[in-house]
């Protein structure tokens, strides 16, 4: 509607043209009008088939949605090695969530071998692009030591970048890292606050966690 009446069908007839001459941004847009039935009937394989034309000529965002489609089984079957080797292209690109993804998939093995070093790799890279989820894994992997040398201090630090971006779990963890002075020194009232941040946003643990914090404080106070 930039311009113009906004008119799904009339972008899918241009985006088609486009596409069917092998533009690529053309393929993705079109892909993307399929998987969300804009101006055509929503059709995943339909999507899919213009995604993987566009991935093919290097599209980063197209081979990210490739490997999200064959991770869960969206348009096409279901494939982790699949979908690891489109994230792993798209993450070579510097891709933040196909970075984060390749490192979920190296954490739990899925579509690949197993290996935690290698996933805290793909971790950091989109971790330092400031994706939340890879802050918030990355802080996991510091605070397990699984892949990486346990260090509580820079557990801490990554679960606050990821707790600050409104991510739930971190703020739990980070919740939990001031309640029990795991890489920082112990401070309630931080751990309270945290821990009321993420139980707003339904952590159950979270939740959990506040209301023995409040029952040690009035046993402090009976």
């Amino acid at each position: 509607g930039e311009g113009v009446a906004q008119d799904h069908a009339e972008a899918v007839k241009w985006y088609r043209l486009a596409a069917e001459q092998g533009n690529a941004r053309a393929q993705i847009h079109l892909g993307f009008m399929y998987a969300t039935g804009k101006g055509v009937l929503q059709d995943y394989a339909e999507a899919v088939k213009w995604h993987r034309l566009a991935a093919e000529q290097g599209d980063v965002a197209a081979q990210y949605s490739l490997g999200w489609r064959y991770a869960i089984g969206v348009g096409v079957a279901q494939d982790h090695a699949e979908a690891v080797n489109w994230y792993r292209l798209a993450a070579e690109q510097g891709n933040a969530a196909a970075q984060f993804n390749l490192g979920l998939s190296y954490d739990n093995g899925e579509g690949v071998a197993q290996d935690h070093a290698e996933a805290v790799n793909w971790y950091r890279l989109a971790a330092e692009q400031g994706d939340a989820g890879a802050q918030f894994r990355l802080g996991v992997s510091y605070a397990t030591g699984k892949g990486v040398a346990q260090d509580h201090a820079e557990a801490f630090k990554w679960y606050r970048l990821a707790a600050e971006q409104g991510d739930v779990a971190a703020q739990y963890n980070l919740g939990f890292s001031y309640d029990n002075g795991e890489g920082v020194a112990q401070d309630s009232a931080e751990a309270v606050k945290w821990y009321r941040l993420a139980a707003e946003q339904g952590h159950a643990d979270a939740q959990n966690a506040l209301d023995l914090v409040a029952a040690e404080q009035d046993d402090a106070d009976a």
